[in-house]
């Protein structure tokens, strides 16, 4: 059996004994009972000179090669969102390059792919009216169509800038929703993910911001395929999903509650659009074939162990959970090193990492875990925290 030496909080250090890999089945084609995206990162390039403010140099082979692994577990692509650090080191130009080869290769598998359009290729400022948004927007969305994937309407820092209220996220969104080729998700991500989003869809109070949005989708429920809310509160999810007009998804974005909220509670269920799919992939896939088949308690020995190791790795700042993707990616050799996008590696700390490494032996996604051991404690050497 593995074992790795991890420090402590307090200065110590413990073994900690790694499982034997648990051996997940291959799911090539989409589940029945639950649409699933997981929402991919990047690998950055170790060669090329990812710091702070730099274009992004990413790794395209070990970036297409994870895509690659969560089709073969069953899974669509949700492409160029937060998690792939959407205003946090992804530039515009890596954002084309990224939606058109993986579009290209989400064909030749057969899989799903819809990908994230905003208006982050514009500076800070520089969009001063709605129909200045509108324009940016809609040079995302061709792209994005371009390609061939279906469209995420991301939250947008600048029209949560310019709207001077409900109305006014009303009439863009109308107008976006009423160009697109085929039905949108509409992404609401919130203040916990991107603190410049705070009051989006005109309020800070949720439930008026809510009002605001089923308005939105109900007057345009047959262009929108499904929404996909980031607020971290199941509560608000499941009322939210059981008021929105028939036919429209709610695709989960509550990184904290998933399963309960994809097992659903016999009236309502919730598809799923997460950063947490790509971090838990084979035992989520797992679960999700135990939902197909009707077995719940499948279903909840696949599903529940993941959720720590989430939880852990979406902990405050939220918006940093693309460290803990990363590096678990790395781990399980999905990637030649532990890099990212503008250096973002530093973003968490090598305590956070090391209790990482525990959660998912718990969950049993360390692939291998002799791998994962000798690269965590090279990690740790490096950074001083060794006997």
């Amino acid at each position: 059996m593995t074992s790795v030496v991890l420090p402590d909080a307090g200065g110590g250090f413990r073994t900690r004994r790694l499982a034997a890999p648990t051996t997940w089945p291959d799911h090539p084609g989409p589940h029945r009972t639950r649409v699933a995206f997981a929402a991919a990162h990047v690998a950055a390039d170790p060669r090329g000179e990812n710091v702070p403010g730099a274009p992004a140099a990413i790794d395209w082979d070990a970036t297409l090669g994870f895509r690659r692994e969560l089709f073969r577990h069953g899974f669509g692509v949700a492409e160029a969102m937060d998690t792939a650090q959407r205003n946090m080191g992804l530039d515009w130009p890596a954002v084309q390059e990224l939606v058109r080869r993986s579009a290209a290769q989400a064909a030749e598998h057969g899989a799903r792919i819809a990908s994230g359009a905003g208006t982050d290729h514009r500076a800070p400022g520089s969009l001063v009216t709605l129909d200045d948004v509108v324009d940016a927007w809609s040079e995302q969305v061709e792209v994005i169509e371009g390609a061939g994937s279906q469209v995420i309407l991301m939250a947008s820092r600048h029209l949560a800038a310019v709207a001077r209220g409900p109305e006014d996220y009303l009439e863009v969104y109308a107008r976006m929703v009423k160009q697109v080729e085929r039905p949108v998700v509409l992404h609401w991500l919130g203040e916990a993910f991107d603190p410049q989003l705070a009051g989006y869809w005109g309020d800070h109070d949720v439930d008026a911001a809510t009002a605001t949005f089923l308005q939105l989708v109900t007057e345009h429920a047959d262009m929108v395929d499904g929404v996909k809310v980031s607020l971290l509160s199941a509560e608000h999810e499941r009322g939210l999903r059981a008021a929105l007009p028939a036919g429209v998804r709610l695709y989960t974005g509550d990184d904290f509650h998933y399963p309960e909220l994809i097992r659903g509670d016999g009236t309502h269920h919730s598809d799923a659009l997460l950063g947490a799919l790509a971090l838990v992939a084979p035992a989520a896939s797992a679960a999700l074939t135990a939902l197909d088949e009707g077995d719940l308690a499948a279903y909840d020995a696949a599903m529940d162990p993941t959720l720590p190791l989430s939880r852990h790795v979406f902990e405050a700042p939220t918006f940093h959970y693309k460290v803990g993707i990363a590096f678990l990616a790395w781990l399980n050799g999905h990637q030649r090193g532990f890099t990212m996008v503008g250096g973002l590696q530093s973003a968490r700390s090598a305590l956070h990492l090391a209790r990482l490494v525990e959660l998912a032996d718990d969950a049993g996604v360390l692939r291998d875990p002799e791998l994962a051991a000798r690269r965590v404690t090279s990690y740790l050497e490096t950074v001083g925290m060794t006997p």
